[in-house]
């Protein structure tokens, strides 16, 4: 990806940062093909309307651009419906600039959002995920895939976290893998028993045969010895989901929000859920709290003498 900074090619520049994040809202979201195609003919409207006002880079997009934008699409007499899809879009699409560390600022956050823009995640049931992990697969790419799956619900990493990690980033012995989050934010998260298990198979039996004649430093490699994609981590959990008879849209960010909620409901602290998610703040992590409240609520039933 070129600096935000560089001010040529402009619209090619702008398209291939609306690009990085349709191919984020596909692989790691798993968000649906209609879904990422209708982002991207917004966003490309939105950077047309930039260019028309002479903002040349990302990272001088202003609220203000933001504003006029909309109110040009008012004026338009746009249904109100396509006017907050739009901005739902270009709110995502700012997110996704800061947190990649592709801007400092979101230029967006001061704006109200639509009421559809905060939802509740969906999770899995730790029996559907049992269900997911206990999948089989045969050979080296099995293998792979299931160090995978229990490194992705272990650790409650991102897809672009897990295609990001080096052979040198997992410490077996210690049991804990680092991960470098958004904006390259590092935290240290401990490794299950599970997942260290399926890792060690991984390291010694599978990844030699997949490194072949390249000396690849990432610690996950694709049947050719290349590094991966978050397309392939996509893959891998919705075959496994497939396999395990499990008839739901699951995608990678689900085993991240299993993590979650199943910590919470096991009485985890917020707090440590939030550093182990590698989360700035701690708001983004209390929308899984709506889950924590249900248990606490179904306790106060079944114990309260008068509930």
């Amino acid at each position: 990806m070129p600096s935000p900074n560089d001010t040529s090619g402009i619209i090619t520049l702008m398209e291939n940062y609306v690009s990085d994040f349709v191919s984020f809202l596909t692989g790691e979201c798993s968000a649906p093909a209609n879904t990422s195609s209708a982002y991207r003919r917004d966003l490309l409207h939105f950077v047309a309307h930039l260019q028309h006002s002479g903002v040349i880079s990302v990272n001088r997009i202003k609220t203000q651009n933001v504003m006029a934008y909309v109110a040009a699409l008012k004026e338009r007499e746009l249904a109100s419906a396509t006017v907050a899809r739009r901005l739902v879009a270009i709110k995502m699409f700012c997110r996704f600039l800061v947190n990649e560390g592709y801007v400092s600022t979101d230029p967006t956050a001061s704006l109200s959002s639509p009421a559809l823009w905060q939802r509740i995640p969906d999770v899995l049931s730790v029996a559907e995920v049992d269900k997911v992990l206990a999948v089989e697969q045969a050979g080296s790419i099995g293998i792979r895939n299931h160090a995978i799956l229990e490194l992705l619900y272990a650790t409650g990493a991102r897809a672009s976290e897990v295609v990001d990690l080096k052979l040198s980033n997992v410490s077996l012995e210690n049991a804990h893998v680092r991960c470098f989050g958004k904006g390259s934010k590092e935290r240290m998260v401990p490794l299950t028993s599970k997942a260290c298990e399926a890792l060690a198979v991984y390291i010694e039996r599978a990844r030699p045969v997949l490194t072949r004649t390249m000396n690849k430093p990432n610690l996950f490699l694709s049947y050719h010895g290349r590094p991966m994609s978050r397309e392939d981590i996509w893959r891998i959990v919705n075959d496994a989901a497939r396999l395990a008879g499990i008839h739901k849209h699951i995608y990678p960010h689900l085993l991240r929000h299993s993590f979650a909620t199943h910590l919470l409901e096991g009485g985890a602290d917020l707090r440590v859920v939030q550093q182990l998610l590698g989360h700035e703040s701690i708001s983004t992590t209390q929308v899984y709290t709506h889950v924590d409240r249900n248990r606490l609520s179904a306790i106060h039933k079944k114990f309260h003498p008068r509930a």
